[in-house]
């Protein structure tokens, strides 16, 4: 996506971690009526500052109160993305344990072991889809996304496709998964976003089967009409094999798009909570529609607090220094929205079909081709 002008500079993973310091790791299960995983942010020691905003309507979250700016834990140490449903929120317990057993966390008395993790997290609607509807992610499975966190290197690349929280993910009839995507903006300011995308909206244009992300990010290469007449049938005849298998793929469709966005930029609460805010709009440009009674969508921020948000000189007049950090913020503000989109189709197209017991979940790729091809 640098070939076109004013392309953005992805970072040197285009990935979550070119945010210095944070580290993501995967966990999943799959076979033997499993399709489900878990994905942890694990933030640098000491923690990073975080705010969420939850605008879907069916959403399944833990800890969340505690990111309100006007609470009393300012920084956590992990986010937790997992399938499962509310079930799967146990995922959060485990890496609490491990965290505790590492002594991160809110310190509550005189020993640096005691400690309280704050760990924040959502869970997507993946239920049945591996074909046994308790195959859920537990207190185990967690600890194991947080292990594989920990065991990375710092700036480690991360898996996208059919892995973590994205397993079992369904996006619009579409197989959904992980995605990721960075910038580095002119100022030096890295702005990154993860993605589980498992949508109840569509992540393609019905007329074209164009990505709706791809369209907002200024492609116009479409496919070709015989190959969208051909995927049409294809979606339609894996629908009828998934209803023919599994009695969760006749229910109506419960799901929830789950994200972080982080910077290095120095954030407070507050104005991590409007990136959070913000970043909706890049949901809302690669999904139709969003923020259903049906979805939990929730988006996340971390601020790891490495680098000022505007230049020291220019805040030296007060009156020139409020517009100057108003003007950085807007420059991470925008770059959240839109590469939040990207990581939406990044997800699209690592992800890969799926046909198991609980269902025929085809991919983007195998219906219509790799567009960037």
């Amino acid at each position: 996506m640098t070939d076109r002008p004013g392309a953005p500079t992805p970072g040197p993973r285009d990935a979550l971690t070119d945010v210095r310091g944070l580290r993501v790791g995967h966990a999943q299960r799959i076979g033997d009526g499993h399709l489900t995983g878990t994905t942890v942010v694990l933030a640098p020691e000491g923690g990073a500052i975080a705010a969420v905003d939850v605008r879907g309507g069916g959403p399944g979250t833990r800890e969340t109160d505690a990111l309100d700016p006007r609470n009393l834990v300012q920084r956590i140490e992990a986010i937790v993305l997992t399938g499962g449903s509310a079930f799967g929120l146990d995922a959060a317990s485990g890496v609490a344990g491990w965290l505790e057993d590492h002594g991160r966390g809110f310190r509550v008395g005189p020993d640096p072991s005691q400690v309280v993790p704050v760990v924040p997290a959502a869970a997507l609607f993946d239920l049945g889809r591996g074909g046994d509807w308790r195959a859920r992610p537990d207190a185990a499975l967690g600890r194991a996304a947080a292990e594989a966190a920990a065991d990375t290197e710092p700036g480690a690349p991360v898996a996208q496709g059919n892995t973590g929280a994205g397993t079992g993910a369904v996006a619009g009839g579409l197989k959904g998964a992980i995605g990721t995507a960075s910038t580095v903006l002119p100022s030096g300011t890295t702005v990154a976003a993860l993605a589980a995308v498992n949508a109840a909206g569509s992540l393609t244009d019905p007329r074209t089967g164009a990505l709706y992300g791809r369209l907002a990010d200024g492609h116009t290469a479409l496919p070709s009409p015989e190959a969208h007449t051909s995927a049409l049938r294809r979606l339609a005849e894996a629908r009828r094999i998934s209803e023919s298998r599994s009695a969760a793929a006749i229910r109506p469709p419960l799901n929830t798009t789950l994200a972080v966005v982080a910077t290095d930029a120095t954030l407070t609460r507050a104005q991590a909570h409007k990136l959070a805010g913000t970043a909706h709009d890049g949901l809302a440009r690669a999904i139709r529609p969003v923020h259903l009674l049906s979805d939990g969508d929730t988006v996340f921020a971390l601020s790891t607090a490495t680098r000022p948000l505007t230049p020291e000189a220019a805040t030296t007049d007060p009156a020139f220094g409020v517009h100057a950090e108003a003007g950085a913020l807007n420059e991470i503000l925008t770059a959240g929205a839109d590469i939040l989109t990207r990581a939406i189709v990044r997800a699209a197209l690592s992800a890969e079909t799926v046909d198991g017991p609980g269902g025929v979940f085809p991919s983007y790729r195998d219906l219509y081709g790799n567009p960037n091809d």
